[in-house]
């Protein structure tokens, strides 16, 4: 079989080929990178919205984020039990409050704490179900066994004692001792770093200052029909100082807030660019110098009937080439760091069939861009200049 012309020119000078799949794997791995980490902040974003087991949800007008949430009034979850096709309604309480280091007295940590009703099971989470009857006791809260250890060794010490006593304050200067009575899964986020589950009665009780009756949540679970309809219907006859959404537009719009108006996600998408912009100049000085050292040849080439075309099919497997060899250590290395970064953060951070086919199409095309820019030095090629 023939070897092509692409690879006879690109090993001939192995320490270039070497440089080249160096540049490829690193513009790989950033892109890598910057997808991966922009896809754990979207999809840790609304880890508490795909648990809440729910199809209709009410927000205040003036909350923007799960970090950013503003009450309103009970009444208006109250109003929606009108429509028929209403299975329950329950509503979510949200805060952030001082967690005490029980490890530790004198290290104190913002923690996020959610209150909800329990005679619903509203939670589609590990551990919830299962301390049901717990939190119907006064001062108990579940621990997100997911938090980050700055909480302390919370889970080594509950699972040792099983129970665990530490204090909460609720940022007005009153503390409340409260005993772990269970642990449960949710997992952190770019805004929250651990979470406590509890009943709404404990809720109030930690948040002394909130009035009963002004919530973060309201869940509505239907027990027929669609729910795009059934959002309509309490859009038409439910005041204007409720937003609703169904559990698909409320993720898209936690979604788009970490896109659109925070500047981490900009920085992201910043970073991919930035990414392709780098393998595009690497393969380009590569395949360039290729290109203008082999200009006599080609020249040679030319006067032997081989046209435009030809060439371009050179460079192009030439970019092929380069994107695949540098493709797969940047692939490999990529992983490694996802591992490591799930570890250290504990966010959602994993290699996915999606983006390593996204990744490696975006590799051809930064190949393929910079062997277009390139192949132009062979456009004017003259022969007879050359010679």
């Amino acid at each position: 079989m023939k070897i092509p012309l692409a690879w006879l020119q690109l090993k001939h000078q192995k320490t270039r080929l070497l440089v080249a799949i160096a540049g490829i794997s690193f513009s790989v791995i950033l892109m890598f990178m910057q997808l991966g980490f922009q896809s754990a902040l979207f999809d840790s974003a609304v880890l508490l919205h795909k648990s809440l087991n729910g199809d209709i949800f009410l927000l205040s007008p003036r909350s923007t984020a799960l970090i950013a949430m503003k009450s309103f009034s009970e009444r208006r979850l109250y109003q929606a039990l009108g429509d028929k096709n209403v299975e329950f309604i329950t509503p979510i309480y949200l805060g952030f409050a001082q967690w005490k280091n029980p490890a530790n007295p004198l290290k104190w940590r913002n923690i996020h704490i959610i209150g909800f009703d329990t005679e619903y099971s509203v939670f589609n989470l590990p551990g919830v179900e299962q301390n049901m009857d717990k939190l119907k006791e006064p001062d108990v809260v579940l621990f997100d066994l997911a938090s980050r250890p700055e909480f302390g060794p919370v889970v080594n010490l509950f699972q040792s004692q099983t129970s665990l006593l530490t204090e909460i304050d609720n940022m007005s200067n009153a503390t409340r001792k409260i005993e772990v009575v269970g642990l449960f899964k949710l997992g952190t986020t770019f805004g929250i770093d651990g979470n406590l589950i509890t009943s709404h009665l404990n809720f109030l009780r930690i948040f002394s200052q909130r009035k009963k009756g002004l919530i973060e949540v309201g869940v509505i679970k239907l027990k027929s029909g669609n729910p795009a309809n059934i959002e309509q219907k309490l859009q038409q006859y439910l005041p204007n100082d409720v937003q609703i959404f169904t559990k698909e537009e409320w993720i898209k719009f936690e979604k788009q807030y970490w896109m659109t108006s925070t500047a981490i996600g900009f920085i992201f998408s910043l970073g991919v660019a930035m990414g392709l912009i780098v393998g595009i100049v690497v393969v380009y000085q590569i395949l360039y110098t290729d290109v203008a050292n082999h200009l006599k040849e080609y020249a040679t080439l030319t006067t032997m009937g081989y046209r435009h075309r030809y060439f371009l099919t050179v460079v192009f497997q030439e970019s092929l080439i380069l994107a695949c060899l540098g493709y797969i250590p940047g692939f490999l290395i990529a992983s490694g760091l996802y591992k490591i970064a799930h570890q250290t953060t504990l966010l959602p951070i994993a290699m996915t069939q999606q983006r390593t086919w996204f990744v490696f199409l975006l590799t051809i095309f930064m190949c393929f861009l910079a062997g277009i820019i390139a192949v132009r030095k062979l456009q004017d090629v003259d022969p007879a200049d050359i010679f």
